[in-house]
């Protein structure tokens, strides 16, 4: 006998066929209602970040290359619904969109029967945990090669208390090894079926998750346990809508980036962009990158072709030269915008309205003109906040409340303008090193600053991207200056002004 040969019980174990799944499934179980959150639809149905949340979800099993074919259980009544969302969204690998069960283990037995008698690996998900990584799929799938069954969980960052009938405490469990469940949970589909064939003649059978009927209908089958995320947070009550929103924000933070000059030019090379603010700082960088890619860009300002953004008149007309000279628009940027310091009670009329007219109606009114044209090209507008949005300033009361009516006019259009295939995001840089804010605050040092060529190519990169109803930071590297050459993070920027001074000038 040689030393690699074995007799005994371990030969069999040994001997076994490898698993050989036919396929990978992924089941978004989408059946809830939204009752916890006071509304008339299923929370899956729910927009985040312009999408609705199952769109989401669906979009990360649609781009993991681990998953071959996606079923949707949809709520009853709603099933048309989701439908029509797949369709909308191109999603290729929902193969079924059928209606769930009245429970969850009812949904699950359902989603047996839609995935067929073949073996292969299932993993179930929650539709409205949109936040999943294709990190999380990726390492579940995996694990199907050495385990039956797989959970995603958490540690507990919270004390876990046992109390009793009389809400007392009854024990105290040690926290490291508690765990806080999240999904997909994936099984090879031979263990999940048996664990529900043996479940069906249980009259006490209850479980809350699938793992949950395995560990107790399959007791000698290990769990393999693989670390979630904390953003992978399942949309139950009126915060997490919030916080699944502000989360999509973060994740939107790194626009993709393209791998060469010649990938950007192969992408921008007959685009038209017209940039409101373009004689300097940002808008001027922005006019020459995009240039040299190729794009045809018309810069208008008020100091360089006399465009008064707030003006309609103005704004018409710029577009109408542009479109006359290409035939087409397919991106339009505001980056004009002034910053008026001082106390709001002493300021005059003419000097708040100046700064409401150009920082706010101006984007509203290039807003509305360009939407005809945009609706041709399936194209997108840029504007830009400041990082006063999230928090007013004193002094700088107006312009903080401009910018951040500029992110709620973003996420708003981003969401009417979606039926008609429009984007509108929102760049936020950090302090930009342009010949304007030196006019305003004097000479700073270099590395406390942002380049403009920096905001700008993280500019090029939101335009070129799919991101929709996007708050995109832009922020430096640590220890970099203002180097144009530096990649910069996608974002969203500031232009900071004198008094009376205008960033499209």
């Amino acid at each position: 006998m040689t030393q690699d040969q074995t007799t005994g019980p371990d030969a069999e174990a040994e001997t076994q066929t490898p698993w050989r799944p036919s396929r990978t499934v992924a089941v978004v179980l989408a059946g809830g209602t939204g009752t916890r959150l006071g509304l008339g639809i299923p929370k899956q149905l729910l927009k985040i970040a312009g999408k609705p949340i199952i769109e989401h979800t669906l979009a990360v099993f649609e781009a993991a290359p681990e998953i071959d074919e996606i079923i949707v259980l949809m709520a009853t009544g709603h099933v048309e619904d989701a439908r029509q969302i797949v369709e909308k969204a191109g999603l290729r690998k929902v193969t079924k969109v059928i209606e769930g069960g009245d429970t969850r283990n009812a949904t699950t037995r359902i989603a047996l029967d839609a995935v067929g008698p073949e073996d292969c690996n299932i993993l179930f998900h929650d539709a409205v945990r949109p936040l999943l990584s294709g990190r999380i799929v990726r390492e579940c799938v995996n694990a199907l090669w050495s385990y039956d069954a797989v959970d995603v969980a958490i540690p507990s960052a919270d004390t876990i208390i046992q109390v009793d009938d009389n809400d007392c405490i009854t024990d105290i469990p040690v926290r490291s090894r508690l765990r806080r469940g999240q999904t997909p949970q994936a099984f090879r589909s031979p263990t999940i079926r048996a664990a529900y064939r043996i479940a069906e003649d249980d009259p006490d059978f209850a479980a809350t998750d699938d793992c949950g009927v395995v560990l107790r209908y399959l007791p000698g089958t290990p769990i393999k346990v693989i670390d979630g995320s904390d953003e992978n947070i399942k949309v139950t009550h009126p915060v997490d809508v919030h916080l699944a929103d502000k989360l999509f924000q973060l994740a939107a933070a790194q626009a993709p980036r393209l791998t060469d000059h010649r990938s950007y030019s192969e992408e921008l090379t007959g685009r038209t962009i017209v940039v409101f603010g373009g004689s300097y700082g940002i808008g001027h960088e922005l006019t020459e990158l995009a240039r040299r890619y190729g794009a045809q860009v018309f810069p208008f300002s008020r100091s360089s072709t006399g465009t008064h953004v707030e003006r309609a008149e103005d704004v018409a007309a710029a577009l109408t030269t542009a479109f006359e000279a290409t035939g087409r628009i397919d991106h339009v940027v505001v980056t004009a915008g002034i910053l008026e310091k001082g106390a709001l009670a002493e300021m005059d009329e003419e000097t708040m309205d100046r700064l409401l007219q150009v920082n706010f109606v101006g984007p509203v009114t290039i807003a509305r003109q360009a939407l005809p044209y945009l609706q041709q090209t399936k194209g997108q507008l840029l504007l830009y906040t400041s990082s006063s949005y999230t928090r007013g300033r004193a002094r700088y009361a107006l312009y903080s409340a401009t910018k951040a009516a500029l992110v709620n006019l973003t996420q708003a259009l981003a969401d009417e303008w979606a039926d008609v295939g429009v984007r509108v995001n929102c760049i936020n840089p950090e302090r930009t090193a342009t010949p304007m804010r030196t006019r305003a605050f004097g000479e700073e040092p270099e590395h406390t600053l942002l380049a403009a060529e920096a905001v700008a190519q993280s500019s090029l990169d939101v335009l070129i991207s799919d991101l929709t109803g996007q708050v995109i930071d832009v922020r430096r590297a640590p220890g970099d200056g203002p180097t144009p050459s530096v990649p910069a993070q996608a974002g969203s920027g500031r232009v900071e002004t004198p008094a009376g001074a205008t960033s499209a000038n």
